[in-house]
């Protein structure tokens, strides 16, 4: 299968603070990627660069082939709607009913008429296991935060999007919520044959929903020379691996970095 999605030599600097350095990364398609690392490594900046939120300082992204840096506006208007964004809490509008929230982007970058985004709305919130006639009426603020992340799945799906991705999906979830949006997760994929990529830190999830798993590690951490993706694999590689590095967040083990914090 090849690669759909790339990132060639990508370097990120807000201000004068380095988050990502010569990164290359190719993203294959209908398969499930998971970027994990410690926090502030750049797992959701890497998001969105791919989708081109923001821009890299140097280097390239590349959507189907083409690099972005050379579509223009409308072009790339067109293939961002091949993407779903599912934000880390969920993001819908507070002002707007679910139902709305669902038919947001419908409205704003389709011609459909309003009865067939009708029944896209009610399907997409069906397909993530919510019946809109109990729903679709409330406001986000009425609903747990569980239903809230599977609205926002709801709206990431509505536009039919090849690529999905993920930021934190089961952060401030219990575990069986959490289950619920790795199931949603492994079955939108497999019903739609499409791409996904999940940034977490949430191992069940690693372990059930990736095909690869890469892991960045903060550059105030490494040396200049070394490279900041220090892991590309299998979950089971990543298990298993000898790198202390990668074991230890994987296990969740403190090991040296307690001595770190006692003598911060």
């Amino acid at each position: 299968m090849s690669a759909i999605l790339n990132l060639s030599g990508v370097y990120k600097q807000f201000g004068s603070q380095p988050i990502l350095r010569d990164i290359d990364l190719s993203i294959e398609a209908e398969k499930t990627l998971v970027i994990i690392g410690e926090s502030g490594c750049g797992k959701s900046v890497t998001l969105k660069l791919l989708m081109n939120l923001i821009t890299p300082t140097e280097g390239q992204v590349r959507w189907w082939g083409q690099p972005v840096k050379k579509m223009n506006e409308r072009e790339q208007t067109r293939q961002r709607l091949r993407f779903g964004y599912l934000f880390q809490m969920a993001a819908l509008f507070d002002s707007l009913t679910i139902y709305e929230n669902v038919a947001f982007s419908l409205r704003q970058n389709t011609r459909l008429s309003d009865s067939d985004i009708d029944s896209i709305v009610h399907e997409r919130l069906r397909d993530v296991g919510l019946d809109s006639r109990i729903v679709g009426q409330k406001k986000p603020a009425e609903l747990s935060g569980g239903m809230r992340k599977r609205v926002g799945l709801a709206r990431a799906l509505a536009t039919d999007p090849d690529v999905m991705l993920y930021d934190e999906p089961t952060t401030g979830l219990d575990p069986i919520m959490s289950d619920v949006i790795n199931e949603l997760i492994i079955s939108t994929r497999e019903r739609r044959h499409m791409t996904s990529i999940v940034v977490t830190h949430d191992m069940h999830t690693v372990q059930k929903v990736a095909d690869r798993v890469v892991m960045f590690y903060p550059l105030s951490r490494l040396e200049h020379h070394e490279p900041q993706i220090i892991f590309d694999g299998t979950p089971e590689q990543a298990f298993e691996t000898d790198d202390s590095r990668v074991s230890q967040f994987v296990r969740g083990e403190a090991g040296d970095r307690m001595l770190e914090l006692a003598a911060a």
